[in-house]
Formats: C-alpha cells, sequence, structure tokens
C-alpha cells in the first residue's frame, strides 16, 4: 500500500501533533519536492478544526482542516509523521491506531528510539502488528536518533577496537523553542527546580538511555548494566537572559545529566548532556578511545528543532522502502564496528558455505 520513493510518485503524509516540532517538521516538508500533505490531527483545543496553514504560522491556506482524532481523518496516506510525546506508554495507543490505518510511521517519541529497554512487550507488539499491516514504524530525530547515537555507531566503523565510547552535547538554550527552556527549568528558583523534578513536572532530557543501549546493540557488547546519574542544575552566577525567560543569579539556568553503560561495573559508554540558557560555547563531541582514536567535534553544536525536521523528512524514503516491522535507526543502514561474533551479524554460517557463495557474486 505504499509508494516506491524510487518510482518518483509523490508520497503523501499525515502529521499527527502539529505542536512546535510538527509545525516545524510541516514547514520542511512543504519546502520538498515529491512529497505531499494530505492531513493533520492534533487534540488541542486551540488547533483543532483550523486550517493546516494558520496552524503552522504560514501566510497561504493549505485547505486541510486539524482533525482532533486519528479516527476522524478521511485519507489516503503513505506515512504518518508522529510528533505528540516523549513518552511510549503515551504513544503506543496512538502509534496503534495509526497502524490499524495501515500506514508507515515515523514518530519523535524519544522513548520509542529504542523501546525495547522501556517496555519490551510494548516494543513486541508495535513489531508484530506493524509486519500484520506491513507498514513500517520508527522512532527518530536529532537526540535520540542521530548526535549521540547514529553519528557514534557511524564512527565506530573506522575502528579496529574500542575501549571507550564518550558523546556529550552542550546546548545554549537560549536559542531553542520556549516549551524546551521551560523542560529543563530555566528561570526557577533552585527550591522550585528540586520541587518541580520530584513531582514529574518536570523531566529534562529523555533518551539517554536509548542511545546507549542502541550503540551497544548495534556494536556487538553486552552491557551489565546502564546507570543514569541524577540530573543536576546548572545554577546562573551572573543574569542571563533568553527571548522568553530571564535568569537571575543564583537561579537555575538549565540541567546536566550524565548516563552511563557499563561492562564490569565500569562505564564503557559515557553520555553527556548540558542545557543551559548562556552556554558560552556550544558542542556536540564524541570521543572513541580505540584504534585509531576518534575525536569528532560539531561547533557550534546542531540546532536541535532544525535538525529534527531535517532527520524525519529525510527518513521518509527509506522507512517506505524498509522492510515491515519496528525499526530503530541502527536498522537504517548505519556502519557500525563489530565487536561481538561475528557470525551474529551474517545470515550466512560457515566459512565453506561462505566461499561458495563468493565465488558465484
Amino acid at each position: 500500500m505504499s509508494c516506491d520513493a524510487s518510482s518518483g510518485s509523490e508520497i503523501r503524509v499525515i502529521l499527527v501533533g502539529v505542536g512546535y516540532i510538527g509545525s516545524e517538521i510541516a514547514k520542511t516538508l512543504l519546502r520538498k519536492r515529491g512529497v505531499r500533505i494530505v492531513g493533520a490531527v492534533d487534540s488541542s483545543p486551540e488547533k483543532a478544526g483550523k486550517d493546516l496553514g494558520d496552524v503552522i504560522g504560514i501566510k497561504e491556506k493549505m485547505g486541510i482542516i486539524v482533525q482532533r482524532d486519528i479516527a476522524d481523518l478521511n485519507v489516503s496516506a503513505d506515512i504518518a509523521i508522529h510528533a505528540t510525546t516523549s513518552f511510549l506508554d503515551e504513544a503506543y495507543p496512538q502509534i496503534v491506531e495509526i497502524i490499524k490505518r495501515g500506514f508507515n510511521i515515523i514518530s519523535t517519541c524519544e522513548e520509542l528510539s529504542y523501546p525495547y529497554i522501556v517496555n519490551e512487550d510494548i516494543a513486541k507488539a508495535i513489531d508484530k502488528l506493524a509486519k500484520e499491516h506491513r507498514v513500517t514504524v520508527l522512532g527518530s530525530g536529532i537526540n535520540p536518533g542521530f548526535l549521540m547515537d547514529t553519528l557514534v555507531i557511524t564512527l565506530t566503523a573506522i575502528c579496529q577496537d574500542i575501549k571507550r565510547i564518550v558523546a556529550e552535547r552542550i546546548i545554549d538554550a537560549s536559542k531553542r523553542r520556549p516549551s524546551f527552556q521551560r523542560k529543563i527549568g530555566a528561570g526557577l528558583s533552585l527550591e522550585e527546580f528540586h520541587e518541580k523534578f520530584g513531582k514529574g513536572e518536570l523531566v529534562g532530557h529523555v533518551g539517554l538511555k536509548q542511545s546507549i543501549a542502541m550503540i551497544a546493540n548495534s556494536i556487538g557488547i553486552k552491557l551489565s548494566g546502564i546507570r543514569e546519574e541524577p540530573i543536576k542544575p546548572i545554577i546562573a552566577e551572573e543574569k542571563v537572559e533568553s527571548n522568553f525567560v530571564t535568569v537571575k543569579p543564583g537561579f537555575v539556568a538549565g540541567i546536566s545529566q550524565r548516563a552511563h553503560g557499563l561492562i564490569d561495573n565500569q562505564p564503557f559508554i559515557t553520555l553527556i548532556f548540558r542545557a543551559y540558557v548562556g552556554a558560552a560555547w556550544e558542542c556536540d563531541s564524541i570521543f572513541i578511545d580505540g584504534v585509531p582514536t576518534i575525536n569528532e567535534r560539531i561547533t557550534p553544536c546542531v540546532n536541535g528543532d532544525i535538525g529534527t525536521a531535517a532527520i524525519i523528512t529525510n527518513l521518509i524514503p527509506r522507512v517506505i522502502n524498509a522492510p515491515p516491522g519496528l525499526k530503530t535507526m541502527k536498522d537504517m543502514q548505519a556502519l557500525s564496528a563489530v565487536l561481538g561474533d561475528m557470525g551474529l551479524f551474517t545470515n550466512i554460517r560457515g566459512s565453506s558455505s561462505l566461499r561458495k557463495r563468493k565465488r558465484y557474486i
């Protein structure tokens, strides 16, 4: 039921969730050839019932009315872009409904980027249902989805051996959307910060565990565990401002998070995420202590909102053409080192069989 992206036919897209990121994805799609938005869904009363052009903030009407529920869609499409939540349990019923409509899915849900470590039963259920309906489901984004996992995996492809991996992302949050600044507690007093985190009203960055698990699985390493350190507030030493918040000295400018993939209780993979208003220096860095040693750095860091809209859009043809089922970015033909049993990475069994096959290639 899905179109072949290589045939030149127009790809039909529906949007499920047209908040800030969903709107950025929509505007990116409008600048592309060979793709057309045919429907949109958002449960927000401020958006449902309105023309999509008005909702995403462009000058012209699009003739597409935003529906309140997926069930209200009356269109045929090849793929749905799902951008509603960071959490697998909240996304799951929406994903199920989209699959049953026969649409392939790319989701920005962070926990869906590697859902097996969140809830293996839900992951298996999504995979089974997707295969039954012959559609593909992928969770991705800039992070998790690329900078701290897929890019790391790709760089390991030129390593003969690896002793340790460290990836770090430092963001000046003043350049990001208001909801992101609120998510990291910018502008709060230290007391307010701890109170809101204690109530679950602030969650910080979601996805470090998923990125670690994806890297380990891709290179064939079995971790003894994944340890997330408590989220730490970054305190402003002087007054800093963004277009949306003023942070007074002694107040919270943002957060620092660390997570470790452990082997024998020692860090093998370490991911560091720091996002705060007024960061003087931004970067995305990857250090691989191996043979050879890799020290890659992008400065300033990649803008997460722009990057997310880009990668979700660019993945559309690949997801449509991928085999049915639940996929992760490691299934999207990313190169990686092979540190585990080489035989586990191929369906060919036995060296004599391999030699016979190669003679006829």
